[in-house]
């Protein structure tokens, strides 16, 4: 029985320990592509020794050809114009020729050779279509190769349709390859996804490969953040991979570096561009970042960190404690860090607002692996007595003699009690009952640190 119990206890802990080491963020294993082809009047253009179309085809088919030994892809085939004539300028003319589906290949070929260049170029539309043709199951990464020599020719916004697909996580960002369309069209098809300039068959076909390897290769990322000698020492801080087109979170890593100190490698998707944002205080972005797929990628960011520790004794004599508003060179606050506490910060220079009674500001510099201490003494405690309600308010005593205003007395209440810092204040109070301003009556009195003062004012 006590064998038993050891045992149960012994398989739970280990079951424990392999359920907290479970990788939580992965890529899909399969992927689905579909082939969105332009089948419009223009296809028949002259393109080298054949036509735009028939080039089209020829070098697709081989594509898909090569991609039947991979068990985790499959395949669609989506063609638009190629229903009705240019006269009729049909802006729905688009069709799921072939769908999703296990060893499809031939069936995608055989289709490929039928498509006869014939109308109008709805792209915008196509694409709406084209977010029924993914299947709901789950598992899959959903990626779109549109391949077309010409624009948007109905009233439809590619763009913004291709936005709120990927938004809504229906595919990835769009390839698009531009058959003899030229760089001066990279701008019209960049808001859609990313553009392949295929000036003849060759580029054609090597923009064709690009596509297909970077959305089925491995690709890997390590992250190196680099203290202010560019060493990678940095670590234990969450960095997050966006979406550079949608702006939406896709992964997110607390950075790891092993007993050697390498950074770890992680699974990325080489498809999307990303901003990298190191979440220190403030965050450090790196934008519009690219990856090489199917190898791996070393990506160093500079984000130096010190530590700024405040303290306070009697801080909890505030009503609501104390804080500091940690504000950048330009007055953004990036913080807000309450009193006895240590909080990690970027290297640089800050400005500090601590709410105290009157507030107190200081600046500092944060330097690398060192840590900044703050001190503030002690509050005193100021009872203020008076024998009826009133308006009045405590003011800051400067070295200078000037004087700056703390707050408001409470007109509700006679009596009032204050956390304030050590130092000179004035107190001034007019009675509800009193019958003009010239019976304000001012009081002076010294908070000293860690002690309480009683004024009376009447």
């Amino acid at each position: 029985m006590i064998m038993r119990i050891v045992l149960m206890f012994t398989l739970s802990f280990f079951l424990q320990i392999t359920y907290a080491q479970e990788i939580q963020q992965k890529l899909p294993e399969k992927t689905r592509v579909l082939f969105l082809l332009d089948g419009s009047g223009s296809m028949l253009a002259s393109w080298e020794d054949t036509h735009r179309m028939q080039a089209a085809k020829d070098l697709l088919s081989d594509l898909v050809d090569s991609l039947k030994a991979d068990p985790r892809l499959e395949l669609a085939l989506r063609v638009y114009g190629h229903l009705y004539s240019k006269k009729a300028q049909n802006c729905k003319d688009t069709r799921l020729e072939i769908g999703f589906s296990k060893n499809n290949h031939d069936q995608v070929i055989s289709k490929l050779q039928l498509v006869k260049p014939k109308g109008t170029t709805p792209i915008a539309y196509s694409l709406e279509q084209a977010a029924k043709d993914f299947p709901t199951t789950g598992g899959y990464r959903n990626v779109v190769i549109i391949i077309t020599d010409g624009i948007e020719s109905c009233d439809g916004d590619p763009c913004a349709v291709s936005l709120a697909l990927q938004e809504k996580g229906i595919f990835l960002k769009p390839f698009i390859i531009g058959m003899g369309m030229g760089q001066n069209f990279r701008e019209e098809f960049q808001c859609i996804g990313e553009f392949y300039d295929a000036r003849d068959q060759a580029s054609f076909k090597k923009a064709l490969d690009e596509a297909i390897n970077t959305s089925l290769k491995t690709t890997t990322v390590s992250v190196e953040l680099l203290d202010e000698r560019d060493r990678p020492t940095e670590t234990n801080v969450n960095v997050s991979f966006v979406n550079n087109f949608t702006k939406i979170p896709v992964f997110d890593f607390v950075h790891y570096r092993d007993q050697q100190g390498r950074p770890d490698t992680v699974e990325i998707d080489p498809v999307l561009s990303y901003d990298i944002i190191v979440n220190t205080i403030p965050p450090v972005y790196k934008r519009g970042t690219r990856l090489n797929a199917g190898g791996h990628n070393v990506i160093s960011i500079n984000s130096p960190q010190g530590i700024l520790k405040i303290t306070q004794k009697g801080a909890s004599s505030y009503r609501n404690g104390v804080s500091a508003l940690v504000k950048d060179k330009r007055g953004r606050v990036v913080h807000v860090q309450p009193a006895n506490s240590s909080e990690k910060y970027l290297a640089g220079n800050y400005r500090l607002e601590l709410l105290t009674l009157p507030r107190q500001y200081f600046d500092i510099e944060i330097k690398p692996r060192q840590a900044k201490s703050i001190e503030l003494p002690s509050p005193g405690i100021l009872n203020i007595n008076n024998t009826s309600r009133g308006y009045g308010s405590i003011y800051t005593i400067l070295e200078n003699g000037k004087q700056e205003w703390v707050c408001d007395l409470d007109n509700n209440e006679p009596r009032s009690t204050l956390a304030l810092q050590p130092g000179d204040y004035k107190v001034v109070f007019r009675a509800n009952a009193a019958p003009g301003s010239k019976y304000t009556a001012i009081k002076t009195v010294r908070v000293k640190e860690g002690l309480s003062q009683l004024v009376k004012i009447f």
